[in-house]
């Protein structure tokens, strides 16, 4: 009963992982603005009403599994281009920590539309900010990294006490429920890739990269032509994905199993071409990186209040020379002595 509520007060102490839920959601943002950006050319061609998927085709797919999309309302060109925009302008806003929660809802209605409207081009990546940016919604995820308007200050004055005192134990839920979601996902794919005989006898790097969809000309080709790349790459995938939940529970793992993971999907991003996976899986992995990069900031603090000082300094105007007072002229009458000698 002790540590249950030892662990009540915890939770409600103060707010976790404020930083980290911070970046994951600047992070995600990013990745939606370059769906947007990476599309930009393509865009008529690609999401427009007269695209690859025609209006009428698209809206049927929408009515057979049940689900919505702002590019369904209307079949005009104007109506694409200003929802193709909007989503994009939403998609910045996140980046740079403008619009707050109500932002990060709009910018998700628009990122699930705009995924409906082409499925093809989806990498595994969209599942996931589907699930995590609603659960974003509980967090203080605009408390770092943003451009506060004090909107939000003003109208935390109103709201009662105990609705203030809420807010961190929600918050803290959010961060709960996204690290469960990621340590999911982790589980759940090392349990499948168990299963494959590839996986068990190794070999399935090999395969992986030899497929075109995944091969990265010049590099793919010095993996699986190693036999020893091969099969630790395919081992180690298989050990880090199952026991990474392990990983976090202890304090002192839990930033190193981050940086594992965010360097195995460094990985995925270059090799296999996933840009979008690897980038919003990394995001969720920034909340286990939390106390690390506040740590990393105080120690980094004064160094940049040092350079700051020196540029201050460089930039200062130097005072204008103050003029020497020129030297009063001798008499005449001694000057013609001098010259005579007398």
């Amino acid at each position: 009963m002790k540590k249950i509520t030892r662990l009540l007060d915890l939770a409600t102490a103060r707010h976790f992982s404020v930083l980290g839920v911070s970046g994951t959601r600047a992070l995600l943002g990013f990745v939606g603005f370059m769906y947007y950006a990476s599309q930009y050319g393509d865009r008529d061609y690609l999401f427009g009403p007269r695209g690859v998927l025609p209006w009428n085709e698209f809206t049927s797919q929408l009515h057979d599994n049940g689900t919505f999309s702002l590019y369904s309302v209307s079949s005009s060109e104007a109506w694409f281009q200003v929802v193709f925009h909007l989503g994009m302008l939403a998609a910045l806003a996140v980046t740079c920590g403008v619009g707050g929660r109500f932002g990060l809802a709009v910018h998700w209605v628009f990122l699930w539309s705009i995924y409906q409207r082409q499925p093809i081009l989806q990498d595994g990546g969209d599942n996931l900010a589907y699930v995590v940016i609603p659960m974003l919604l509980l967090t203080r995820c605009y408390g770092r990294l943003s451009f506060s308007t004090g909107f939000a200050r003003r109208f935390s004055q109103h709201i009662p006490g105990i609705v203030r005192a809420l807010s961190r134990p929600v918050h803290n839920l959010g961060i709960l429920a996204v690290a469960m979601q990621i340590s999911l996902v982790y589980v759940v794919s090392g349990l499948y890739k168990v299963q494959g005989k590839v996986w068990q006898d190794g070999t399935a790097l090999f395969y992986v990269l030899r497929l075109s969809e995944f091969t990265l000309p010049g590099v793919s080709e010095l993996v699986y032509q190693n036999e020893f790349l091969v099969f630790l790459g395919t081992y180690s995938t298989t050990i880090f994905l199952v026991y990474f939940p392990l990983g976090i529970l202890v304090p002192r793992l839990r930033p190193w199993a981050a940086v594992a993971s965010m360097s195995f999907h460094v990985a995925i991003g270059i090799l296999m071409g996933l840009t979008s996976f690897a980038l919003t899986m990394m995001a969720c992995d920034l909340i286990f990186l939390s106390g690390a990069l506040n740590m990393a900031i105080k120690r980094c603090a004064p160094l940049i209040r040092r350079l700051r000082g020196s540029k201050a300094a460089h930039r200062r105007p130097v005072p204008a020379s103050v003029p020497a007072a020129p030297t009063p002229a001798r008499p005449a009458s001694h000057s013609a002595a001098a010259s005579t000698g007398t």
